[in-house]
């Protein structure tokens, strides 16, 4: 069988070939260029209507899905395909794909444009994102792109693995969101209050300001941890040591520990109470900002802008923010359509967004600004500021 990560790394090339010549590249070459090689790399027989089935139709139905993977004869993967550039958030296509899916009980659900692939357990019952898995862009990281893609091989479908991943992935992601709410400004208080119940030698004060000095991350598993650097085969491979699950199954799914990280060192200077006191209106306020000046994100290679309007709130496409982080979010979910993960989602927008010092001219983070107007607030001046 031909080796996923090769045909990822053809795919790879064509897709740059398709961009250096500015081609249109539609549905049908797509599929045959992009997405049937991977499919049959996965040890699917495209030629074979009983393994795979093109156009499928669930009984009586005017829908249909680009491609059923069938085990031995019941579909288990169906592919909603799309041509190379086209929106895969068309919510028409979406809502077809997935009712077909919960019409035959299939639970897993692939949409993709030959460069990004998307999976979905369309049997969970809520919103699409909800029913979100992982997405790749096997451009941008192929051993990414076949730690999830290899979950699909028809080896891996028949032993059901990813039965391993989903469980787990699927509650980390709602503890994962409470955690973030729970460190957020709004939820801080309920975390002082429960650190003073646990450190009585310190005083609510002290645990509150060392929560702001904090920077907290929440590290977990990927949904689809890469596999390693051998081929996908039709037999399976000898699993890792599993693990426990708190339903007291074994698990495949490396945990990682939670992180919490405080900033420090000449690199990432604490950020003081003061600075955290200030807003975007308090920077224009003391002549750091001015309304109207262009707000400029690079993330992923691309550059992202935005306007700060008068009032300190940030102007991104048709939308307004009233915090950077928000805006920052927004580019995110704009990037990574509405699948994105709270994770690649979670932003610090000071830092994410760039702009031009009004009083020294040079373009930095939101968050050096800042700095320096509470520099400007307490009459010093910060090193290697230019008046």
């Amino acid at each position: 069988m031909t080796e996923l990560r090769d045909v990822l790394r053809q795919c790879v090339e064509r897709l740059e070939r398709y961009r250096r010549n500015a081609q249109q590249v539609d549905k049908q070459y797509t599929k045959a260029g992009l997405i049937e090689p991977v499919i049959a790399s996965l040890g699917w027989d495209v030629l074979d209507p009983d393994e795979v089935q093109r156009g499928y139709r669930p009984g009586n139905s005017d829908s249909f899905v680009d491609y059923a993977m069938l085990l031995p004869d019941a579909p288990r993967l169906f592919i909603l395909a799309s041509g190379l550039g086209d929106d895969l958030d068309d919510p028409h296509g979406v809502a077809q794909v997935m009712a077909c899916a919960v019409e035959e009980r299939v639970e897993w659900v692939m949409l993709t444009d030959g460069a990004q692939w998307r999976a979905y357990n369309a049997l969970v019952v809520g919103l699409v994102q909800q029913k979100f898995f992982s997405a790749v862009h096997v451009d941008a990281d192929i051993d990414a792109a076949v730690g999830l893609l290899a979950l699909f091989s028809k080896a891996s479908m028949q032993d059901n693995r990813i039965s391993d991943h989903w469980p787990g992935f699927f509650v980390d992601r709602q503890v994962q969101a409470e955690l973030l709410e729970l460190f957020s400004g709004e939820q801080l208080p309920q975390l002082v209050a429960l650190l003073r119940r646990r450190l009585p030698r310190l005083n609510l004060e002290q645990i509150r300001l060392s929560l702001l000095r904090a920077r907290a991350t929440f590290e977990f598993p990927p949904a689809a941890a890469p596999r390693s650097e051998e081929p996908v085969r039709a037999s399976a491979e000898s699993p890792p040591a599993p693990m426990r699950r708190l339903d007291g199954e074994a698990s495949h799914v490396q945990r990682l520990p939670l992180r919490i990280a405080a900033p420090v060192g000449p690199d990432k200077p604490r950020v003081s109470p003061e600075e955290r006191q200030l807003r975007l209106s308090d920077l224009i306020g003391v002549g750091r900002l001015r309304p109207g000046c262009a707000l400029v994100a690079k993330y992923l290679g691309r550059d992202h802008r935005a306007e700060l309007l008068a009032d300190g709130s940030i102007r991104y496409g048709r939308r307004s923010f009233t915090s950077p982080s928000g805006a920052g979010q927004a580019v995110k979910a704009d990037v990574h359509g509405p699948g994105v993960t709270e994770t690649t989602k979670a932003t610090d927008g000071l830092e994410f967004w760039h702009a031009e010092d009004a009083r020294t001219g040079d373009f930095v983070s939101l968050k050096e600004i800042r700095r320096r107007a509470v520099v400007d607030l307490s009459g010093a001046v910060p090193p290697g500021d230019a008046y």
